[in-house]
């Protein structure tokens, strides 16, 4: 595959010229253009490198369309991937919530064994169109996550795992009123009702969290699993995740939390719908400020896939960044986060995967996806 009149982004500059792909992988990058007859003429379209999606909860979105229902898996799984694929998207980490906790919404252990099932059984028989790996979003205040943990350590996609604390009064939900505003969406709940969770929850955030916490973290490096620090609050809970070998701080909620992960040289991740709604939904730290401070390595899409690349133009358009510099937060950056060094960028020995991009006044609206050279949506 020969293609000509590209705008390409890479790590360093953006320009038009010349990409040459063979076997998968990018062969030559190149300035200006070719008079090869059979170059691909892309007039002047973006040539960006696949995005690189570390925590997507967009599988669990279509496990679950509405609250008491669950989808078919394999159904699920099948159409979550055309998404991302659509969204320009070539390798997600596919987020699932592990530890049995249904009273605030998190799978039984039946939902979390037939996803990870059908990620690996789909895989196989080359049904999925991205390149698919597990992250396991382990909630240490619960009494079945080390058994859940264990049951899909020995998965083939495992890659990431993340300690998260969604107790009441911990981290994102310090102010307990705001978690009971979250629970509430669905319906109201009684001040008995509140009461009552409120004290089983932190009944078992007190017996479980710690050793809980521990225990993944070890287990995670005796496998070679990289771990991430979920929703960092405080100054004091990035220090924890320093002082556990931690690297990466996702959706720190604070301006303290992301300066205090910037000097402890842990790469953090924020939300994409954050950079283009201009702010969190849940009122925490605005993602834009952050990049304005020079505090943001990497941009998650969360629960909306087409956020991902809408973000990394915005960081271009709105914070003042250049826009290599945007596209490594959905690249470069969140892959070798993830030790994947053999992706992330348009230069010769990486994979060629790849998004075509236009824009529509300053959206920028994907026209094709490609893994290793292949086209996928």
């Amino acid at each position: 595959m020969l293609i000509k009149n590209a705008r390409i982004v890479s790590r360093d500059e953006e320009f038009v010229g010349v990409v040459q792909i063979e076997d998968g992988m990018v062969r030559e990058v190149a300035h200006g253009t070719t008079s090869a007859p059979d170059a691909e003429d892309w007039h002047g379209d973006y040539l960006l490198a696949g995005l690189v999606e570390l925590h997507t909860d967009n599988l669990e979105k279509h496990l679950a369309p509405r609250p008491g229902v669950l989808w078919n898996v394999d159904a699920a799984f099948v159409i979550h991937d055309a998404q991302v694929a659509a969204a320009g998207i070539t390798t997600v980490f596919d987020a699932l919530a592990i530890g049995s906790r249904v009273d605030i919404g998190l799978r039984g252990r039946e939902t979390q064994r037939n996803a990870a099932a059908a990620l690996e059984r789909l895989s196989a028989q080359g049904l999925l169109r991205a390149d698919h790996y597990l992250h396991l979003r382990c909630e240490v205040a619960t009494d079945d996550v080390l058994d859940a943990f264990d049951e899909l350590s020995s998965h083939p996609h495992l890659h990431l795992a993340s300690v998260m604390d969604h107790t009441p009064g911990q981290r994102q939900w310090q102010d307990p009123a705001k978690w009971r505003q979250y629970q509430e969406r669905n319906g109201k709940w009684s001040d008995e009702r509140m009461a009552t969770a409120l004290v089983e929850l932190a009944d078992q955030q007190e017996r479980f969290a710690h050793a809980h916490r521990r225990a993944i973290i070890e287990r995670c490096n005796a496998l070679g699993v990289p771990v991430a620090s979920h929703d960092d609050t405080l100054v004091e809970h990035v220090e924890e995740a320093a002082e556990d070998g931690i690297a990466i701080s996702e959706f720190p909620t604070t301006l303290a939390a992301a300066e205090a992960a910037r000097r402890r040289g842990l790469a953090t991740v924020m939300g994409a719908p954050n950079v283009v709604r201009g702010g969190s939904h849940s009122g925490n730290v605005s993602a834009l400020e952050l990049a304005r401070d020079g505090l943001l390595d990497i941009l998650s899409s969360d629960y909306v896939p087409s956020s991902l690349l809408m973000a990394a133009f915005d960081l271009s358009r709105v914070a003042g960044w250049t826009l290599p510099r945007a596209m490594a937060t959905v690249s470069s950056t969140p892959a070798t986060a993830a030790g994947l060094n053999d992706r992330g960028a348009i230069e010769p020995g990486l994979r060629a995967d790849m998004v075509r991009v236009s824009l529509a006044g300053t959206m920028p609206v994907p026209k094709a996806t490609y893994l290793r050279g292949k086209r996928i949506a």
